[in-house]
């Protein structure tokens, strides 16, 4: 088994995998460690379910490097139980790996004429001019690969829960809801592969929920920002596991710009609750008309193209005079004249 390119980690179930090998090796610049007892979910179990599994997993590993001294089962035992991680340097010198190889044929070249013993024989590696034929990934593994960064798999949640909110609340387009459910389902199946800690995805949903409540009841954006405070919480602990985790200047931006978002919206529906009706009886008041027969003071009015009952506020108002709609009783319009324009 080789680690690399640079960069590169086996963490977690990834240091049995390696140990395990006839042949381990890294490339400079990776690590291997971290190989603590945690659950499905990422998160810590039970103190009776934990020493129990530790337990098997640090025998297992002892055996796995039971042939590379004990300086290596001591370092194996030590990633189980206490979490630690080293650097391919680190475990070179304590016998955890038997190279360090940049490339894989680098390794072939290094590791020719080792023996390794297999079914219980000894066998010469001869490796120095095996051809290294590269299994690219296909597409559907790669766009899988793509969606179980936990970056990506973060910032599609988001989406998605934004999608379904923006069509609930303005229905009809189809476009936001079904863009929204497609990148919801997509990022919970790779939160679903990665170890993820759901209350941290309970706390993103309730600040989207303190949004949208927020929109509804217009709280002047208290509700906004506990909103914003419940999404950044949710995303720094969305990953209980070392080796999965956020970047936080996409937790900040993201948080922002949803903020941003949901903060505009709240002071466009608390403008829209203050400006004056401009539909149904109170949208007439300041409208003005014509009238048709004489108000004295009561007579008729050509109002937004049709005959209404009016009744003068002062005085009497001959035919053919503009007037200004200042009030409503029933069905019948208050007005005044409105003095001719020079």
């Amino acid at each position: 088994v080789w680690v690399g390119p640079e960069g590169a980690r086996a963490a977690s179930a990834g240091t049995f995998v390696v140990l395990a090998a006839h042949v381990a090796a890294m490339a400079p610049g990776t690590t291997i460690g971290a190989a603590s007892v945690v659950s499905m979910q990422g998160q810590e179990l039970d103190e009776t379910s934990k020493a129990k599994i530790t337990n098997d997993l640090t025998a297992r590993i002892r055996n796995f490097t039971q042939r590379r001294g004990a300086q290596a089962q001591d370092w194996a035992e030590r990633a189980v139980t206490e979490a630690i991680a080293a650097t391919a340097d680190e475990v070179y010198k304590l016998g955890v790996i038997d190279y360090i190889a940049p490339t894989i044929p680098d390794l072939l070249r290094q590791m020719d004429g080792m023996t390794v013993r297999v079914a219980g024989k000894d066998t010469v590696l001869r490796t120095a001019d095996l051809p290294v034929e590269n299994l690219p990934m296909t597409l559907p593994e790669q766009f899988l690969h793509l969606i179980t960064d936990p970056n990506i798999a973060f910032i599609l949640l988001t989406l998605g829960l934004n999608g379904l909110l923006f069509e609930l609340s303005s229905p009809g387009g189809f476009a936001a809801g079904i863009i929204g459910g497609i990148c919801l389902v997509l990022g919970l199946y790779a939160l679903g592969v990665l170890s993820v800690n759901w209350t941290g995805i309970l706390f993103i949903v309730l600040a989207f929920v303190l949004f949208i409540v927020d929109i509804k009841a217009a709280t002047h954006g208290v509700l906004t920002v506990g909103g914003i405070a419940s999404f950044v919480f949710g995303a720094l602990i969305l990953f209980s596991s070392p080796v999965y985790t956020i970047s936080r200047a996409l937790v900040i931006s993201v948080a922002g710009g949803t903020g941003a978002f949901f903060a505009f919206a709240v002071s466009k529906a608390l403008m829209a609750q203050k400006r004056k009706p401009a539909t149904g009886r109170e949208g007439l008041i300041g409208m003005r008309a014509v009238v048709r027969i004489p108000l004295e003071p009561e007579g008729m009015v050509m109002l937004a193209g049709e005959l209404w009952k009016a009744r003068a506020e002062e005085g009497t108002i001959d035919s053919g005079q503009t007037v200004e709609v200042v009030g409503l009783e029933g069905f019948t319009v208050i007005v005044r004249a409105v003095q001719a324009e020079s």
